[in-house]
C-alpha cells in the first residue's frame, strides 16, 4: 500500500537488471497513470512499461510524438512515487537529436526511470505497426545511443528500438541492432516482427537482452509469454492492453448510463470502494493524519504545562 509518495526505488535500474538476470522473462504491462501502475504491482507484476502510445492516448492525441518531455517526465515521477517496481519509460525518438536525448535521459532518470527507450524513426514518428514509417541513419541513431549512455548518472538501462524490419527487412534490422549494442544499448527492442522465428533470430544473433512488443491489432501475431520465454526473449511488454480495455469498459458504462439512467447493472463490474481504498492505502492516510494531530496535541500540552509551572497562565 502507498502513503502519498513512497519514493522511487533506491536503485531502479539495478532492480531491473537483477530481474533480467534472475527471471526467465520479465512481463511488463503498459500503464498510463499511477493508479494503473499500483494496480499492476498489486497483481504481482515485477515491472511496468510507461507506454508512449497510451500516454498520448490519455490526452486524446495520436501516437506521432506529440507529447512533450515535461509531460512524460511528470508522469514518470507520478508513477515512480507510488510503486516499488521498476518502470521502463518509452521516450519515443528522444525528443530531438543527440544533445536533446542527453537531456531526456537526465530528466527521466531523475524522475525514477529504471530503463529509457528511444527509437530510430524519423519524426513525426508513427505507431510501429502502421505503414509509412521511415528510419534515421544508423550513424544518427548510434549518436543518440552514445549520448544517452554518456548522459546517465546512474546505471539506467538504455533500450534501443529499431523499426527497420518494416522498411529495410529483417537482416538490416538485426544489423542495426548489433551496431546499437556496440554504441552502448543495454536492451534491443525490434518492432513489428512477423513471427516467433524472427524473434529467435534476434535472440541468437544480438548480444543483448531482447524486448518484445505484444501489442494488439498489429503486425506481430499473438505470441504467448511462454513462447517468448522459449525463444529467449527477456522482456515482453503489453503496451496498450490496459488502455484499450479501460476505454472499452468506459464506453460500455457510459452507454448503460445513457440508456438506463442508473449504474445498477454495472455494479458487479466495478472495483468496490473497499477494494479501491485498500489499493491506495486509504487507512494509512487516516493513521498518519491522527498521528500528526496527536503529536501537535502533545506539543500544546507540554507548552501549557511549562507555562503553568512558571506562572505565566
Amino acid at each position: 500500500m502507498a502513503f502519498i509518495y513512497r519514493g522511487t526505488l533506491e536503485n531502479p535500474s539495478e532492480t531491473l537488471r537483477r530481474l533480467i538476470r534472475e527471471r526467465d522473462i520479465v512481463v511488463a504491462p503498459g500503464v498510463f497513470g499511477p493508479i494503473f501502475a499500483l494496480l499492476a504491482e498489486s497483481i504481482g507484476f515485477e515491472a511496468v512499461y510507461l507506454s508512449g502510445a497510451s500516454l498520448t492516448g490519455l490526452y486524446a492525441m495520436p501516437d506521432i510524438g506529440l507529447i512533450t518531455l515535461s509531460e512524460l517526465t511528470s508522469m514518470t515521477r507520478s508513477i515512480t512515487r507510488v510503486v516499488s517496481i521498476p518502470v521502463i519509460v518509452d521516450a519515443d525518438t528522444g525528443f530531438g537529436e543527440a544533445l536533446n536525448v542527453a537531456r531526456t535521459i537526465r530528466d527521466l532518470e531523475e524522475a525514477g526511470a529504471a530503463a529509457i527507450q528511444i527509437e530510430d524513426q524519423v519524426m513525426p514518428k508513427k505507431c510501429g505497426h502502421l505503414p509509412g514509417k521511415s528510419v534515421i541513419s544508423v550513424d544518427d541513431m548510434m549518436k543518440k545511443i552514445r549520448a544517452a549512455v554518456n548522459a546517465r548518472r546512474r546505471d539506467t538501462l538504455i533500450v534501443a528500438r529499431t523499426d527497420a524490419r518494416d522498411i529495410e527487412g529483417l537482416e538490416s534490422a538485426i544489423e542495426r541492432a548489433q551496431l546499437y549494442v556496440e554504441a552502448g544499448a543495454d536492451i534491443v527492442f525490434p518492432e513489428a516482427l512477423r513471427s516467433i522465428e524472427e524473434f529467435r533470430e534476434f535472440t541468437k544473433r544480438v548480444k543483448a537482452p531482447i524486448l518484445a512488443n505484444m501489442t494488439e491489432f498489429g503486425k506481430t501475431p499473438y505470441i504467448t509469454v511462454d513462447e517468448f520465454r522459449e525463444a529467449n526473449v527477456k522482456i515482453v511488454i503489453f503496451p496498450a492492453t490496459v488502455f484499450r480495455v479501460v476505454l472499452g469498459a468506459a464506453r460500455e458504462a457510459l452507454r448503460v448510463l445513457k440508456l438506463e439512467g442508473t449504474q445498477k447493472k454495472l455494479l458487479n463490474r466495478m472495483m468496490t470502494r473497499e477494494e479501491y481504498y485498500n489499493l491506495i492505502g486509504y487507512q494509512e492516510y487516516e493513521i498518519r493524519d491522527k498521528l500528526i494531530a496527536s503529536e501537535i496535541d502533545k506539543v500544546i500540552r507540554e507548552k501549557y504545562l511549562r507555562e503553568a509551572k512558571h506562572g505565566s497562565i
